[in-house]
């Protein structure tokens, strides 16, 4: 850019061509971040780059019948709502796909067979009295499809079929009163909506299908796998013999569970279109997903008590600059660092067994081994009544303990998601056999077997 500048000044050209240069440099920066940005969200999940392919290949797919003529005179015009059909109603999963494209087709077929019905029966009260009975008929179904909006469980499930109710109920009641062939275009719409809807499903479900259900298992057990990363940073960094908390500040363990927090709407949103899924992989129809949500919640509690040791120790980390208050004491930062390791422990093993399906055989030992080292730190602190660092110290150990407890029902709650789903239980490990002679001053012939690895 200096470089053209520079000859721009000796060609003595005007200033505005200093300027364009500027701008094209600008410009071919701007570019360059774009395609930058468009190849990093390819690579985080190269299958939106599916996604992106299945929404075209469904619309050109319902586009034929509106290019080959004997297809569009048999549906006329209404051709178009397949097309429109497919716009809105394909979504990234296939849940998200079957919820909105069941959701819209049912709502169209009771729309429309209300409507028809309703215009039957608003001409048989005249031509002054047709118009007044369907504008009744249209206020008490609007209101009261509206009103069932508010309702959660249709809110959460049906509040898009509800909207399309509203919308078709509203058309065929108006336009009935001037179109004289309501039956016929009734058929065509209903014909050409569910054309685009069986063209979403089966795109979406045949063609690179992603599945909310596989989504939100993953989604649960990679947060497992956060909080567990907390725990082990905060094990080996805080509470090792060696460490201590005046250089914890900016390290990554603790920002570890902060995405944690923020999970529910996507939970929420991937639980209620995997309900819509069918059996699929190693999840069949009627997989508890409700559970899904309650190791999720129990999950962000987790992260809830984990953000606050968090800003206990980085502020006390910043004291510390300034104080010369010892340090934790040996037993009781043992105590601490075994309870944080166990739990990182349970957490571990819980995040392994969602993953792979199985029942968390090892999990409830160290949950046990973490709650036991709870009275360890009380029996520690206890001894030190007299330490003039005892605040710090029962503050530190008691929102660690309060972690552990939070661990355990973690794991209580992924146990009772492995009884409802029929996990499959672990391989047992490979030992050898070995016969070994046994010292026994009564029988010293006596054999036992003992495994060893």
């Amino acid at each position: 850019m200096e470089f053209g500048l520079q000859i721009s000044q000796k060609i003595g050209f005007s200033p505005w061509w200093s300027n364009a240069i500027s701008l094209v440099d600008r410009l071919s920066t701007r570019v360059a971040e774009f395609f930058s940005k468009v190849k990093k969200i390819g690579e985080d999940d190269p299958r939106r780059i599916g996604h992106s392919f299945k929404v075209g290949l469904a619309l050109t797919l319902v586009s034929v019948f509106y290019y080959v003529t004997p297809l569009f005179v048999g549906f006329g015009v209404s051709t178009m709502w397949a097309v429109l059909t497919v716009v809105v109603v394909m979504e990234y999963t296939v849940g998200g796909t079957l919820s909105k494209g069941l959701n819209r087709a049912f709502a169209t077929l009771l729309a429309g067979a209300l409507g028809v019905a309703a215009h039957q029966i608003a001409i048989h009260c005249g031509e002054k009295g047709e118009p007044i009975l369907l504008g009744l008929f249209v206020f008490v179904l609007a209101a009261a499809a509206t009103f069932s909006r508010f309702i959660p469980e249709i809110k959460a499930r049906y509040d898009y079929g509800v909207t399309i109710f509203i919308l078709t109920f509203s058309l065929v009641a108006v336009s009935s009163y001037r179109v004289d062939e309501l039956v016929q275009l009734a058929h065509q719409r209903l014909s050409t909506i569910a054309i685009g809807v069986v063209t979403c499903l089966c795109t979406s479900v045949f063609v690179f299908p992603i599945w909310a259900g596989e989504d939100l298992h993953k989604l649960v057990a990679g947060n497992l796998e956060k909080l567990a990363s907390f725990l082990e940073g905060l094990s080996a960094e805080c509470f090792a013999e060696k460490g201590g908390i005046e250089n914890l500040e900016g390290k990554t363990f603790l920002q570890a569970y902060k995405s944690v927090l923020n999970s529910k709407p996507t939970e929420d949103s991937l639980a209620n279109f995997a309900r819509w899924e069918p059996s699929h992989g190693r999840f069949r129809f009627r997989h508890p997903w409700k559970q899904y949500l309650k190791v999720g919640a129990l999950s962000r509690q987790c992260a809830s008590s984990m953000d606050a040791l968090a800003t206990y120790i980085i502020t006390t980390s910043t004291k510390s600059k300034t104080n010369t208050d010892p340090d934790l004491p040996l037993r009781i930062r043992a105590a601490c660092k075994e309870m944080a390791a166990e739990s990182a422990n349970t957490l571990k093993e819980l995040s392994t067994a969602i993953r792979t399906i199985t029942v968390p055989s090892a999990a409830g030992r160290h949950a046990s081994a973490a709650v036991a080292a709870i009275g360890k730190w009380r029996d520690a602190l206890s001894d030190d009544t007299a330490l003039p660092q005892v605040l710090h110290v029962a503050t530190t150990a008691s929102l660690l303990a309060d972690l552990v407890l939070r661990v355990q029902k973690i794991a209580g709650s992924v146990e009772e998601l492995a009884s409802l789903a029929h996990f499959k239980q672990p391989e047992p490990p490979v030992h050898d056999a070995k016969i070994k002679p046994v010292a026994d001053e009564e029988s010293p012939s006596h054999l036992s077997i003992t495994l060893e690895k």
